[in-house]
């Protein structure tokens, strides 16, 4: 079907008002938070409700048209990249905290619904949604539920996937189907809604959701240790947990993000320090001080020069920093090729070591930050995209990082997905028989293919 019947036919559908079609508001939506890759959709659509996502994926499927779903658009695989063109379904629209139910600790939100209003409707009520990407400005949950996000708390909390325990999907036919429910115990047939959760916008399209809720946590403390040895730091991650003591949250900052954080802060850190772990432990307070005081033992015998927050704001001020720390990274050079890989933590000091080896016999900035406590660390490559021998030396020099972390007993992506990025390396890494469970269980939910194509083992290149 022709652009112009396309956009006509979603305008009767959703109203004129919630369709975009000029050039610049196609070309809006045609990258993600990577902006590596970028392809114009048809048209954008913003569904209101469940019954405009019905309509728009039934006539989709009808006329073979790719659509693909987008949330807040920080995702950074290359997942809502509309690499097929058709339909962009923008579900921010839907954006409805339906109800929050602090007796039975659950809340039931539309797909557009903020992570940061989620957290802030929650803390009045002293509740939370554990996961944290760290894009929760701009995240929104169906986004976070396609891609099963995490952040610096899944040590202790775990990830997506975890919180939630109903959906309200709809297929790509334009059948909607409810899965799950709202108890926490539910073994009734196939677990489901685990299937969707980490699909990747290709096999339904959520509008709402069940999320499990827990007490916000009446104490925290947060310290800051800094080492002479990037390596020493990923060591002392796994003998803090072998002390029995699981904080929720251990980020690692390497020198290139320390000294980015006293540039953009002046918050006055070593600059000498080769690398800097933040802690957060919460709980009780009895809990909180017990956790610490193992904390700061652990690094002082590393060595480490310890600081402790004095105060809530000041902790706050740290975090702020760390977040800081991460924005520079993605503006140190024309071209950061931010990586996202886990390996076990008995290994992580020598993964870390690999990497930074790797990047100096190819002559490439690298920096390393992540949440070291999962073993979930971003390398990043400092590159340009306009100068070709450079680029594809980090190019080279990337794959060989996610090489490493496979060889290492690691997986290719603890939290940013496979989308386009990670293609080649599915098909290099998995084995043939899982990718065709994938692709068969993709044809009974999506026979005609139209729900973001081109993602996950695809050739995305089309």
């Amino acid at each position: 079907m022709a652009r112009e019947p396309i956009v006509h036919h979603l305008a009767a559908i959703v109203g004129r008002e919630n369709v975009l079609a000029s050039e610049e508001d196609r070309r809006a939506y045609s990258y993600d938070g990577t902006s590596t890759w970028r392809h114009l959709p048809d048209a954008v659509v913003f569904p209101t409700c469940t019954e405009h996502v019905e309509a728009v994926l039934k006539l989709a499927n009808e006329q073979e048209i790719p659509v693909t779903p987008r949330g807040g658009g920080t995702n950074v695989s290359g997942g809502s990249v509309p690499i097929r063109g058709g339909i962009v379904l923008a579900m921010t629209r839907m954006n409805q905290i339906l109800s929050i139910d602090a007796a039975n600790l659950s809340a039931r939100v539309q797909a557009g619904v903020v992570l940061m209003d989620l957290q802030t409707a929650l803390a009045a009520r002293k509740l939370f949604f554990p996961p944290d990407p760290q894009s929760f400005l701009g995240a929104t949950l169906g986004g976070i539920i396609a891609e099963n996000a995490g952040g610096p708390v899944c040590l202790k909390y775990g990830v997506t996937k975890q919180y939630v325990l109903g959906l309200k999907a709809v297929l790509p036919t334009g059948r909607t189907v409810d899965l799950g429910g709202s108890t926490v115990k539910n073994v009734v047939g196939y677990d489901l809604v685990s299937l969707i959760t980490g699909s990747e916008g290709t096999l339904a399209v959520v509008t709402e959701a069940v999320l499990r809720l827990i007490p916000l946590p009446p104490a925290r403390k947060t310290i800051v240790a800094l080492f002479d040895d990037l390596p020493t730091s990923g060591a002392t991650v796994g003998k803090i947990l072998d002390a029995g003591t699981v904080p929720a949250k251990i980020e690692l900052l390497d020198n290139w993000v320390i000294k980015s954080i006293n540039r953009i802060t002046g918050m006055g850190l070593p600059d000498d320090a080769a690398a800097m772990l933040m802690f957060e432990c919460d709980g009780t307070h009895d809990v909180v001080e017990h956790d610490s005081r193992t904390v700061l033992d652990v690094c002082r015998r590393a060595g480490a020069q310890v600081i402790v927050a004095e105060d809530p704001q000041q902790a706050l001020n740290y975090w702020k920093a760390r977040s800081a720390g991460f924005a520079a990274v993605f503006g140190a050079a024309p071209t950061v090729l931010a990586e996202d890989v886990t390996v076990p933590r008995t290994r992580m000091a020598e993964f870390i070591g690999r990497v930074v080896d790797l990047c100096a016999k190819a002559d490439l900035q690298v920096t390393v930050i992540g949440h070291a406590g999962d073993g979930n660390l971003h390398p990043s490559v400092m590159t340009d995209a306009n100068d070709p021998a450079h680029f594809a030396r980090a190019q080279r020099a990337v794959d060989a990082i996610i090489e490493a972390a496979v060889e290492f007993g690691g997986v290719l992506s603890g939290e940013h997905g496979i989308g386009l990025e990670k293609q080649k390396f599915m098909r290099r890494t998995q084995d043939p028989i899982f990718l065709d469970l994938m692709r068969r269980i993709k044809e009974v939910f999506d026979p005609k293919g139209i729900l973001n194509p081109g993602k996950i083992w695809e050739d995305g290149r089309g």
